[in-house]
């Protein structure tokens, strides 16, 4: 397995981390639709990743060349407030002209194994991601992918069915580690204290779940000084 390769950008605080970071996906957009004519991103749920998508719907850019994806979705009613996807759509994405199908929801309501399937389907004509943004909990988990759990499908499917979850609810969807690091960019947001613990493990080579994502061209971490410290 090839050594994950790191670059460490580090903030006084959220907020500066916050506005390099929406300067950072936005100049991802622009680099795609410039060369391909399109651009695929994967969401993150969580509060930093909230204030990121707050920032894009002022953006200029050509939205209707974007295409949305998510990097996992808990198993919950598709309007849950709790859901990644409505999170998305309240902060930024109803705010936005992306067409609308072209932004990508899990159907995680119907379930781990259902919606891991049919996210499996609909990944299986897309390319490598443009982008993917990206979170880190307390334990080094990172979408959907917890400690001591699968982070891949047997049968080398895109998205994996998630059960007993650590956090609530317990039953979850997510992209593998392997489909998560089949981009040409990923962002991974770090902020607040609670997660020093987590940054030394991932630091010292610990088999964590944030290490597992491994795109070749290597990761784009957006630290603030109080996870870094």
């Amino acid at each position: 397995m090839q050594e994950q390769l790191i670059r460490w950008h580090v903030y006084d605080n959220a907020s500066q981390l916050q506005v390099a970071a929406t300067e950072a996906v936005l100049k991802s957009a622009k680099t795609a639709i410039d060369e391909n004519g399109r651009f695929s991103i994967v969401l993150a749920g969580g509060t930093t990743p909230k204030e990121i998508y707050q920032q894009l719907r002022t953006a200029q850019t050509d939205w209707s060349s974007w295409h949305v994806y998510f990097g996992d979705e808990r198993c919950l009613p598709a309007d849950h407030l709790d859901r990644n996807s409505r999170m998305a759509f309240d902060a930024w994405l109803s705010h936005v002209s992306i067409p609308a199908q072209q932004v990508h929801v899990m159907p995680a309501e119907l379930g781990p194994d259902m919606a891991a399937a049919r996210y499996s389907d609909l990944l299986a004509g897309a390319e490598t991601f443009d982008c993917v943004l990206l979170g880190m909990g307390e334990d080094a988990h990172t979408a959907s992918l917890f400690p001591g759990q699968v982070w891949e499908a047997a049968d080398g499917a895109p998205a994996i069915p998630v059960r007993n979850a650590p956090k609530p609810p317990s039953d979850r969807v997510s992209l593998s580690a392997s489909r998560l690091s089949r981009a040409r960019q990923v962002m991974f947001f770090v902020t607040g204290a609670g997660k020093r613990e987590a940054m030394k493990a991932w630091r010292g080579g610990e088999q964590v779940p944030v290490a597992a994502i491994r795109p070749v061209a290597g990761v784009d971490v957006y630290i603030d000084r109080a996870a870094n410290d």
